[in-house]
């Protein structure tokens, strides 16, 4: 009764009311997210020393690993960020203002499973049973999926992306040194980049729970999905193959993953529809209305008469209607 009293409750609710509750969820997440920027902006010397400007380093892990398997294949290609790159900062205010950045920034990653929570909190309201049980642990796999891709964007599209853009150089007269805002931005864009990317799955969930999208439609554009991928891990990694295919494998991976997700949803879907009827009663309609279409063309053939002109359903006798008419001229 009382899930049904919050359910009737969400229902009557005014759009300002709406609005109302939607603030205090914005507001509960804004307050998270700037606890844990505190938080960054106190532990500066993690966040920058050993996060921001660590995969410029040659011992960085990927870096390391990468320089490794380069001395294994003889490819001397893959040893990346050999020479730490030059940071520099070129404004009165420009570190300030860039810790400020990077501690909000920081906060909100950190925040981001709460963030999420609370946006599922204002939407579970307007859900029915079933969609809520199918949505049932969106927040805990929304949030691994999402730190994923901030771990893939991290230790491994940032490394060759800062070995790439940094070393590139259009003429030997013009020296590379790198603005700390310049940095500081190539970095948060792939790594959240990476964790938005990662979030494909769940998208193509939600688009397939309200049709926008189907399995065959994915299956369809497969091959279009596969060249934007190799151009986008083209433009983000070296001149290679295998930083490619480093980068590619994992996007190809959701995808397909997403096509799986959505043809379960699909098949659910399909299910249901059938255990309500609504094939049954589809078929069963149909069935009737070509009975009844048939009735009414033997109907049509023999209610006819074509010596007298006349219909003989309704306007005529029939012969039992004669012989009846017949006894009743009789005298008694």
């Amino acid at each position: 009764m009382a899930k049904k009293r919050k359910r009737k409750k969400a229902d009557e609710m005014s759009f300002l009311e709406h609005l109302e509750e939607l603030r205090w969820h914005l507001i509960r997440s804004t307050l998270v997210v700037f606890l844990m920027s505190i938080v960054a902006f106190i532990y500066h010397n993690i966040i920058f020393d050993h996060i921001i400007l660590a995969p410029k380093n040659p011992d960085f892990i990927t870096n390391r690993l990468l320089c490794q398997l380069g001395n294994i294949v003889h490819i001397s290609k893959l040893c990346i960020n050999s020479i730490p790159l030059e940071i520099i900062n070129i404004n009165m205010a420009g570190q300030f203002t860039t810790h400020i950045v990077v501690s909000l920034i920081a906060g909100l990653i950190i925040g981001f499973p709460y963030v999420f929570y609370e946006f599922w909190r204002f939407m579970k309201p307007a859900l029915y049973e079933n969609e809520k049980k199918y949505a049932r642990g969106s927040v805990i796999y929304s949030s691994l999926l999402f730190f994923l891709g901030i771990l893939f964007g991290y230790y491994i599209i940032s490394p060759l992306s800062i070995n790439f853009l940094g070393s590139y150089s259009v003429s030997g007269q013009v020296i590379n040194r790198i603005n700390l805002r310049s940095y500081i931005s190539t970095i948060t864009t792939v790594t959240l980049a990476g964790g938005i990317t990662f979030e494909l799955p769940i998208l193509v969930y939600f688009l397939t729970k309200v049709g926008l999208v189907t399995p065959e439609f994915l299956k369809k554009y497969r091959k279009h999905a596969v060249v934007v991928i190799l151009i986008l891990a083209a433009i983000i990694t070296p001149p290679d193959v295998f930083s490619q295919i480093l980068v590619f494998i994992p996007l190809i991976i959701l995808y397909e993953v997403s096509i799986v997700i959505s043809k379960k949803i699909k098949r659910k879907q399909d299910a249901e529809f059938e255990e309500k009827g609504y094939g049954q009663d589809s078929k069963s309609e149909t069935a009737s209305e070509k009975e009844t279409k048939a009735t009414d063309e033997t109907e049509k053939d023999t209610s006819y008469d074509p010596g007298s002109g006349a219909e003989q359903t309704g306007e005529g006798d029939t012969p039992d209607d004669k012989d009846e008419n017949t006894e009743n001229e009789k005298p008694g």
